[in-house]
C-alpha cells in the first residue's frame, strides 16, 4: 500500500519514520522542520497508523517494509536518507534488510540491539504500560482521533512474547551503507549497541546522547538533529 505522506521542503529526500501509535505529523516535528530548509522531507504514516488505514497487521515488518518501497516508487525516490526510531526502526531496519539499494544512509534509535537475558520480565512490565492505556480515557479519546485504523490492534501484537524482532536487528552488523546508531545514555538495553556495532562494522557510527532515553529525538531535539545533520553532510 501507498503509506499517506506528509511532504516539506526541497532538496535530497529524507524519509522519518514515527513512533509507534505516533503518525508522520505528530512525530519528529523538529527534525521535519528544521531540515524542511535543505531537504525533500517524507513523513509517512507507518501501516495501520495515522491515515494509512488497515486491520491488517499479521506480518507488520515486511509488510510495512513493502509499504515504504511502494510508497517511495510513488514518489520516484530513487534513493533516500532514512531516519527512525523505535517501531519505525524496526521498520527501517527491515527495509534496508530487502532494498539495501535505496539506501543512502540510515539513521536509527530506539532499538534493542540484542535480547535482554530478562526479556520475558521487561516483555511483561511492558504489555502493563501498555494496557493502562486501554482504562485511561483521555489516551484512548487522544489515540482515536489520529488514527482511521483500530489502534488497539498494536496493543494486542506486543502482548505476544516474540514480537520484536530480534533477528533483524541484527542485521545492523551486516550493512554495507553508512549507519548511524544514536541511543539515550539513560536506556541500558540500548546503550549495548553502542559498543556493539563499532567493533564489527565500520560503516556503523554511534552516538550516545546526554540526559536521553528511548526517544532521543524528543528528549534531546537540537542534539539529536545536529548530529543527525553532520552524518548525513559526511556520508555524501
Amino acid at each position: 500500500m501507498i503509506l499517506h505522506t506528509n511532504i516539506i521542503g526541497n532538496g535530497e529526500p529524507l524519509v522519518f519514520l514515527h513512533t509507534g501509535l505516533q503518525t508522520g505529523m505528530t512525530d519528529f516535528e523538529f527534525q521535519r522542520e528544521y531540515f524542511s530548509n535543505n531537504y525533500k522531507v517524507f513523513s509517512p504514516d507507518l501501516r495501520g497508523h495515522g491515515q494509512s488505514n488497515t486491520n491488517d497487521i499479521q506480518n507488520f515488518f515486511e509488510d510495512s517494509a513493502v509499504d515504504l518501497l511502494e510508497t517511495i516508487d510513488h514518489y520516484d525516490l530513487k534513493k533516500i536518507h532514512l531516519a527512525s526510531c523505535s517501531l519505525g526502526a524496526l521498520v527501517a531496519i527491515k527495509f534496508a534488510q530487502m532494498y539495501p539499494e535505496r539506501i543512502h544512509t540510515l539513521s536509527i534509535s530506539g532499538v534493542m540491539p540484542v535480547e535482554p537475558d530478562n526479556w520475558l520480565e521487561l516483555h511483561e512490565q511492558d504489555v502493563e504500560i501498555q494496557e493502562s492505556l486501554l482504562d485511561n480515557k483521555v489516551a484512548t479519546s487522544y489515540f482515536d482521533q489520529l488514527h482511521t485504523s483500530d489502534w488497539k490492534q498494536f496493543i494486542y501484537m506486543a502482548k505476544e512474547k516474540e514480537w520484536y524482532p530480534f533477528e533483524d536487528v541484527k542485521a545492523l552488523s551486516e550493512f554495507r551503507f553508512p549507519v548511524l546508531y544514536m541511543v539515550g545514555e539513560k536506556n541500558e538495553r540500548e546503550t549495548i549497541g553502542a559498543a556493539l556495532y563499532p567493533k564489527s562494522n565500520e560503516h556503523i557510527h554511534v552516538a550516545i546522547i546526554p540526559f536521553a532515553g528511548h526517544l532521543v529525538h524528543a528528549d534531546q531535539p537540537e542534539i539529536y538533529t545536529h548530529i543527525l545533520e553532520e552524518f548525513i553532510e559526511k556520508s555524501k
